[in-house]
């Protein structure tokens, strides 16, 4: 435990003084709450009797856990690889699931803050209330960073240098972005995008968190929350069995 607090400290102090952490998982979702509240005022979403930012606000804090995700973790860790970083820690007593779970918990607070200021820009300047239970949500909450984490993790061990880990972030990060509802909505998406979303687990998630947000039931969704369980299971597996600390 010693070994990975220190380790998050160590991460901690080098993310804040990486600003694309805070560009991308910070600002960008703050900056589009801003936006949609402004856009969108206080109108009401059509056949529901809840606003569009009532809406919107569970979607949008999956930016900052998309971005923590599925770019801050496999791109730290493989950049750490191509730098020869990780064969130090080979010698070390770390294990590549602490290294892995010392950034899992760095980014994590990162997707947190970018939470907490999307909430308090929503609730402060547009009066957002949540409508469901807060309980229910929090703990989707926790699901979908788990299984978005999960697919980064899996990502950050089988990438054997920089430029392939931005390769497949790019590949996995931006259709999810775009197509699963974090920016565009999914009930405005023609019927082939939705198919296409519907492949994503990030889309799957961002559901669960607006229907529970507005008033919806944790137990309508079993079978979404118990696949994405193993979805997270499985990544993790993989990343633990191929993590490797150099490729050379």
């Amino acid at each position: 435990m010693k070994t990975l607090l220190t380790l998050f400290r160590i991460e901690m102090k080098l993310s804040i003084r990486e600003f694309s952490s805070a560009l991308f998982g910070v600002i960008l979702p703050v900056g589009l709450m801003l936006l949609l509240g402004v856009l969108y005022g206080d109108k009401m979403a059509e056949g529901g009797n809840y606003s569009l930012v009532q809406q919107s606000f569970p979607a949008v804090i999956t930016i900052g856990i998309c971005a923590t995700g599925l770019m801050g973790i496999p791109i730290t860790i493989s950049s750490y690889r191509e730098k020869q970083v990780l064969k130090r820690f080979k010698v070390t007593p770390t294990s590549p699931l602490m290294l892995l779970m010392a950034q899992f918990i760095n980014q994590f607070i990162i997707a947190l803050l970018s939470s907490v200021l999307v909430w308090g820009v929503a609730n402060i300047i547009f009066g957002y209330r949540m409508i469901g239970s807060l309980g229910q949500f929090m703990v989707v909450y926790l699901l979908v960073v788990l299984s978005i984490y999960a697919i980064g993790m899996m990502i950050a061990s089988v990438a054997k240098n920089i430029n392939t880990a931005n390769l497949l972030c790019s590949l996995v990060y931006f259709p999810m972005f775009f197509l699963s509802g974090a920016t565009v909505p999914y009930e405005i998406m023609p019927k082939g995008l939705q198919i296409v979303a519907d492949s994503m687990p990030l889309t799957h998630g961002i559901i669960m968190l607006k229907s529970i947000s507005l008033g919806g039931n944790i137990k309508d969704y079993t079978l979404t929350f118990v696949c994405l369980i193993l979805l997270a299971i499985i990544c993790m597996i993989i990343s633990v069995k191929t993590f490797r600390y150099d490729y050379r």
